[in-house]
């Protein structure tokens, strides 16, 4: 975060005094409102930063539960993960063709009988 100012530096903010110059208490009430939004959003910033850490350690937690609930699982049957390489898995396409062979074969053999 970069930030220029804490709510400590404008407080203790001196401005110069001239003849012209503005309405010291009206500056000064000003700069209250403007410590106080400070304060606001540095805790708004602390809060979010301790609910960002609090949602990533129960994501990491969900997920080391999933795995362990998962092996518990198929360790307990004896099954281990399949992998299916690329060139055996069948694409919609291959599917429907093999499909309308089927029918071909099973349909065709009806009519004809």
């Amino acid at each position: 975060m970069n930030v220029k100012y804490v709510p400590k530096d404008i407080f203790e903010k001196d401005f110069k005094v001239t003849m012209r110059g503005y309405d010291r208490r009206e500056v000064d009430e000003f700069l209250d409102v403007v410590i106080k939004d400070y304060e606001a959003f540095m805790a708004e910033i602390e809060r979010l930063k301790a609910e960002n850490s609090s949602l990533k350690k129960t994501k990491s937690e969900q997920a080391k539960e999933t795995v362990s609930s998962y092996r518990k699982t198929n360790s307990f049957y004896g099954a281990q993960p399949k992998v299916i390489k690329s060139s055996q898995t069948a694409t919609n396409l291959d599917i429907l063709k093999r499909i309308s062979r089927l029918e071909k074969e099973v349909f065709g053999k009806q009519i004809k009988e």
